[in-house]
């Protein structure tokens, strides 16, 4: 007789307290904003191993032109085949003390944008992209499977690769990317 008293007392204290937690009103899901896209994304790959990657072009340009960026953020063995990822950050990435945009990007947090522009350089030439899957898989493999290559007209007579992809090949070349990078480098002379 204890026992079975015992036991519905058990279950009406069980029973209140799940009548407390249904009674509370679950909040409203929030909004879903919508996704934040990268528009430029730059990449240098040396044969030192390491991936160096850039959010802005003037942290690129600069590394581009002396091998070396005032500021960065290190990740050992965070790129594809455990390769060390060193991100070129701003002054304003250092106060906000939060990823870089190429981190960002670089992480998978960012997706293209439908204008997106990129640059990778590796072995004296310019790789530039048009999509950021692309790029992404060439920081990982180092190879593209379609392109249209101009031997010799980089800024410094480097050869300018134009990677495309199956669709975008059929476009024929990539005008706005190529006149994108004779933009660039105009502006940084």
């Amino acid at each position: 007789m204890r026992t079975a008293a015992l036991i519905a007392g058990m279950a009406s204290i069980l029973g209140l307290s799940g009548c407390a937690t249904d009674m509370a009103q679950k909040a409203a899901a929030p909004v879903a904003a919508s996704k934040a896209s990268a528009k430029e994304f730059y990449v240098v790959l040396p044969e030192n191993g390491r991936i160096y990657a850039f959010g802005d072009t003037k942290n690129y340009a600069d590394f581009l032109a002396h091998s070396e960026v005032a500021l960065t953020r290190t990740q050992i063995g965070a790129g594809p085949g455990g390769k060390t990822v060193v991100y070129g950050i701003t002054k304003d990435d250092v106060k906000k003390n939060a990823p870089s945009l190429a981190e960002q990007i670089f992480q998978d947090k960012l997706d293209g944008a439908a204008d997106f522009y990129g640059e990778a350089f590796k072995d004296g030439r310019y790789y530039v992209f048009g999509d950021l899957k692309d790029m992404k898989a060439f920081t990982a493999f180092g190879e593209v499977p379609y392109s249209y290559t101009d031997i010799g007209v980089g800024p410094a007579g480097e050869t300018l690769v134009w990677v495309m992809n199956k669709d975008s090949y059929k476009k024929g070349r990539p005008a706005a990317a190529i006149e994108r990078f004779k933009q660039m480098r105009a502006s940084n002379k």
